[in-house]
């Protein structure tokens, strides 16, 4: 019956949409209204074939971001240039748009749970466990890989290659070798003001009035035969602006506004 259409995740298709459709409409004013969301690069989201792209970008909370992009998405599919003015595009959502998370984060509550049937695919962190850097890596999950594999054959995925939300750390290798096997379309976002409009889980909201940017930019070029893991990561980083040397810019910048205070 096609009220029981199910995911390749055995997720009901049905039910899942009008998740999309109450959580969307309940958290559509934390971006457009109570703060304000600019996006740019919408049109490059329309012209995406439905299936084998992955997102990689920056992270900032571990829900709202996500959120963000799913407004995003649909509303950009919906034709709505850099807006996600009038929610109408909610009604019909993309249905195969999957996102990968920590699975202890989509297991802490109740809440987390309802948002991981969603789209979640969840992974076992093998450099952090509850919360804490762990000494000794644990050797990677096969079912955590197969499931994205699973995932990009169905539809889209967006996952944060650095797998935290503190700014500027490595990226891990294990998005370079996801890229290189199986070939997805990356398309990069850059995203920045969701750190102060939300607490660190993105499910509170703790300041109003923030501009949130949301910036969709074309996607890598890769040459997935040559390119070697470390020559990935490093475009990966310069793509989502974590390269150590943005770090660097921006240190130079903090003191030349402090000089140009100093001398005023």
């Amino acid at each position: 019956m096609r009220f029981f259409k199910r995911n390749p995740f055995g997720h009901i298709l049905f039910i899942k949409k009008w998740l999309i459709r109450i959580f969307g409409s309940i958290t559509h004013k934390r971006y457009r209204g109570f703060n304000d969301l600019q996006i740019e690069g919408s049109e490059i989201i329309k012209n995406l074939p439905d299936t084998n792209v992955l997102f990689i970008s920056n992270h900032q909370t571990y829900f709202a971001d996500v959120v963000a992009m799913f407004h995003v998405f649909n509303a950009s599919l919906s034709g709505r240039q850099d807006s996600i003015k009038n929610i109408g595009y909610l009604w019909q959502p993309k249905l195969n748009i999957y996102y990968v998370a920590a699975k202890e984060t989509m297991q802490a509550g109740i809440l987390p749970r309802i948002l991981a049937y969603v789209g979640a695919i969840t992974v076992e962190r093998t450099w952090r466990s509850e919360g804490k850097d762990v000494t000794e890596k644990r050797d990677v999950n096969p079912d955590d890989t197969e499931n994205i594999r699973i995932a990009l054959e169905d539809g889209w995925v967006i996952t944060f290659p650095q797998g935290t939300t503190k700014s500027f750390k490595p990226v891990r290798k294990g998005t370079a070798h996801i890229i290189k096997q199986h070939r997805p379309i990356v398309v990069p976002i850059v995203i920045d003001g969701f750190r102060r409009s939300f607490d660190k889980k993105g499910l509170r909201m703790k300041k109003k009035g923030i501009l949130q940017s949301f910036i969709i930019k074309e996607p890598l070029k890769i040459d997935y035969d040559n390119d070697t893991i470390e020559q990935i990561v490093e475009k990966v980083e310069f793509a989502i602006e974590q390269h150590p040397s943005f770090l660097k810019v921006i240190a130079a910048e903090v003191v030349e506004v402090q000089n140009e205070k100093l001398e005023m």
